[in-house]
């Protein structure tokens, strides 16, 4: 059943490239700030894959995706990918701060606005997640909760 359950998730992820966006996105990258005031850019992640995770605290499949995007993070940050969690639809700063650590995220924490998402691409619902490749180009993007096993499963497919 779990393999049935990965093999599902990736293709939903296979299924939902939008190779038509890539080259813009790409072109333009993107440039955030985190919580704690560290910039990052797509330039600057050059040689890594990029994840860029758009949620929110009050939404159960982005809570449901947090712990593998954790797992997913602290397993490759210093070797081949990073995550960036980009949250949106919030009331306050320190709420999602506050949220982050009771959560123990370990991956960056973007304070962003639906503007500031525009820069990476449309974001229809949450989760919304973006995965470019090594060179800095936009290969997938999801509407919906993504494993840790989807991602790593797609990214050995891709090399």
């Amino acid at each position: 059943m779990t393999d049935m359950m990965n093999k599902l998730s990736l293709r939903l992820i296979l299924a939902c490239t939008l190779l038509c966006l890539s080259a813009a996105v790409s072109a333009a990258g993107f440039s955030f700030q985190d919580t704690q005031g560290k910039k990052h850019t797509l330039a600057g992640y050059k040689g890594k894959w990029v994840l860029v995770n758009f949620w929110a605290t009050w939404c159960p499949p982005c809570l449901e995706e947090i712990p593998d995007l954790i797992a997913l993070h602290d397993k490759h940050k210093d070797k081949d990918l990073v995550v960036l969690g980009v949250a949106l639809d919030y009331r306050n700063p320190q709420q999602v701060k506050d949220f982050a650590d009771q959560m123990f995220i370990t991956y960056p924490i973007i304070l962003g606005t639906y503007e500031s998402a525009a820069q990476v691409g449309a974001v229809n619902g949450l989760p919304t997640t973006y995965l470019f490749n090594p060179q800095g180009k936009m290969v997938a993007y999801n509407v919906g909760a993504i494993t840790r096993k989807a991602i790593e499963n797609y990214i050995n497919v891709k090399k």
